[in-house]
């Protein structure tokens, strides 16, 4: 299961809506609909999201808290 909690906790520290991710930057309102439902995104997508964040993929999840935090469950 995908948590894109830390990814809203940094739209919030930069001040940055959902809307301005739709009508600035050009990222569609299902992706945001698919993350808030846990859904997976594209890499595609997730390059673009840590671009407008200013972070990398490779930042181990992004250091800076930026789009997502897997967790795994077991059975």
């Amino acid at each position: 299961m995908i948590s894109y909690k830390p990814f809203y906790n940094t739209l919030f520290q930069k001040g940055i809506t959902e809307y301005a991710l739709i009508f600035k930057h050009g990222i569609p309102a299902n992706t945001l609909h698919r993350m808030k439902h846990g859904k997976d995104i594209t890499t595609k997508t997730l390059g673009t999201l840590c671009e407008i964040l200013e972070c990398s993929v490779s930042d181990r999840g992004c250091k800076k808290s930026c789009v997502y935090e897997q967790k795994i469950f077991l059975i």
